[in-house]
């Protein structure tokens, strides 16, 4: 299948998991949001799971190329471009408590699908890469604190993952995660003229 008709079946999977979610998923359902037929669906696609690996590689691709592009003049502003990215949907995307509680439910499955597993890990070394480099950067400029780069990332995918399952499980709104991670950035990552004071004291010395 070449790349246009493979991006037009990705994006009607999307829009497929949105409206039905995982479970109640089928290909004709898929196919019913595209000019192909079921036939030709399963043409390149033997069953569901295997259009919904190409789909989840599709999403890390597509995932990586969002983060990869953040905006701000530096460390803090590049994160809280990536807060944004994740937390913060645009007011247009409709689909977004659908999809991400579609996407739960294929998380639900990870386990006991190593494929699926592979792939969700993969999207979530993508962030955790991204904001290692940012947290490195922030640390080398002098704008956070010496903070160990690999903690404070795994840290920071484990809160917006938590905060993801939540707000689907529970309906805990997503600006409340965002708010615990600007506090987080503001008390604990951000350097202030204190740090810089006690770096400069002689070891031993009074305040």
């Amino acid at each position: 299948m070449s790349d246009e008709p493979r991006e037009a079946v990705i994006r009607a999977t999307y829009r497929a998991l949105c409206a039905h979610g995982y479970a109640n998923l089928t290909m004709q359902d898929i196919a019913d949001e595209t000019d192909l037929s079921k036939a030709a669906l399963h043409y390149h696609y033997d069953t569901k799971r295997d259009l919904l690996i190409a789909f989840l590689d599709a999403l890390t691709s597509w995932y990586e190329g969002r983060l990869e592009t953040l905006a701000g003049d530096d460390a803090p502003e590049r994160l809280a471009s990536l807060f944004d990215e994740c937390l913060s949907p645009d007011d247009s995307d409709t689909d977004y408590p659908a999809f991400h509680t579609a996407l739960l439910e294929i998380k639900a499955q990870a386990p006991y699908d190593e494929a699926y597993r592979e792939r969700l890990a993969a999207a979530d070394e993508v962030l955790v890469t991204r904001v290692r480099e940012i947290v490195a950067d922030g640390v080398d400029a002098g704008t956070f604190r010496e903070v160990d780069p690999d903690a404070t990332a795994a840290l920071v995918a484990d809160v917006l993952a938590g905060g993801h399952t939540r707000n689907v499980a529970v309906g805990r709104d997503l600006d409340e995660t965002r708010a615990v991670l600007d506090g987080y950035v503001a008390t604990q990552l951000l350097a202030t003229d204190d740090d810089d004071a006690s770096a400069a004291r002689p070891a031993g010395a009074s305040r």
